[in-house]
């Protein structure tokens, strides 16, 4: 699509290519590294994924965990996410994954992860 901005990536933005998808950093990184998976068809949703497509994203994750972890050795963990939908927060209608790394000490209190995306949420006990 011509007005996708995910469509219409700069080759110097893109840090690892696969068979179906791209890595870049993303422009407004969560924590540094924060890294974008990006499908090369356009497709809006996770949902929409081929088996193909399916298929190779564990491969991709586990390729970029271990590749951001070589770089920086102060990662601990990781957050990886997907917004599907507007009511989700998915503000870019091109289909990507989220994986941001973590380190010790970057939240006071990181308990309860993903479920921050609605704060009172998070903490559930």
């Amino acid at each position: 699509m011509s007005n996708c901005v995910f469509c219409n990536i700069e080759a110097d933005r893109i840090v690892d290519e696969y068979n179906h998808f791209v890595a870049i950093r993303d422009l407004y990184p969560v924590t540094p590294l924060h890294t974008l998976v990006i499908p090369k068809r356009h497709i809006v949703t996770y949902f929409q994924c081929n088996a193909n497509e399916h298929n190779e994203i564990p491969a991709i994750l586990n390729s970029q965990k271990n590749k951001l972890i070589d770089s920086d050795r102060e990662i601990t963990g990781f957050n990886i996410g997907m917004n599907i939908g507007e009511d989700a927060g998915q503000t870019v209608f091109h289909f990507h994954i989220h994986i941001i790394p973590r380190r010790t000490g970057d939240t006071e209190n990181p308990r309860g992860g993903i479920r921050g995306v609605i704060p009172h949420r998070q903490n559930y006990h």
